[in-house]
């Protein structure tokens, strides 16, 4: 039998998807919530790229308090680099939204598009992931981290003892993880 390809469905998945099943017992109203809250995660990606598009253009929004406003304009403002990986090891890596580091001010914001409160964890670990890679020492340096999210402007300065705390736990945590993949798991 020839089985008909699809390649513009490559890499896509369906919101009725078989490996997904657990659709099959949903109940109206539980797909309407399931399928709201899919495409909510899809806007909030569309409002990363939209952000990161007009900060790389140097775009700024109107001034006002809505968030993604003073979010696109701080970017621009602080001279922050968009969506950059920070890498430890394999194990070990993100993408901060947004981060410079000038005259050892470390910077780092988020976008959050959700309603639910964000916390700072997150940005402390890409903090860590930031010193581990480029070798820098939290003692040396001062960092804020600030979330933005339901038109309000969270800003948070973590002590350096507890950045090196993490940094101690990725690194831990990393040679962990090869000792199991030595161990036959991989």
């Amino acid at each position: 039998m020839d089985f008909t390809r699809k390649p513009e469905l490559e890499g896509q998945h369906a919101f009725l998807s078989p490996s997904n099943y657990h659709w099959i017992n949903y109940s109206d109203e539980k797909l309407e919530e399931r399928y709201n809250t899919a495409m909510a995660a899809r806007r909030g990606t569309e409002l990363h790229e939209f952000a990161h598009q007009a900060a790389k253009l140097g775009i700024k929004l109107p001034k006002s308090e809505k968030t993604l406003n003073m979010y696109v304009n701080d970017i621009i403002s602080y001279k922050m680099s968009c969506e950059v990986p920070l890498y430890y090891s394999p194990n070990c890596f993100g993408h901060a939204d947004a981060i410079s580091f000038r005259n050892n001010n470390l910077r780092i914001s988020d976008l959050k598009t959700g309603v639910t409160k964000a916390s700072h964890t997150q940005l402390e670990v890409y903090s860590a992931l930031f010193c581990l890679q480029y070798m820098i020492e939290p003692n040396d340096i001062f960092i804020e981290l600030r979330i933005y999210q339901n038109d309000e402007i969270s800003i948070h300065e973590p002590s350096p003892e507890h950045i090196s705390r993490i940094m101690e736990k990725i690194v831990d945590f990393d040679l962990k993880i090869e000792s199991f993949k030595v161990g036959g798991f991989w």
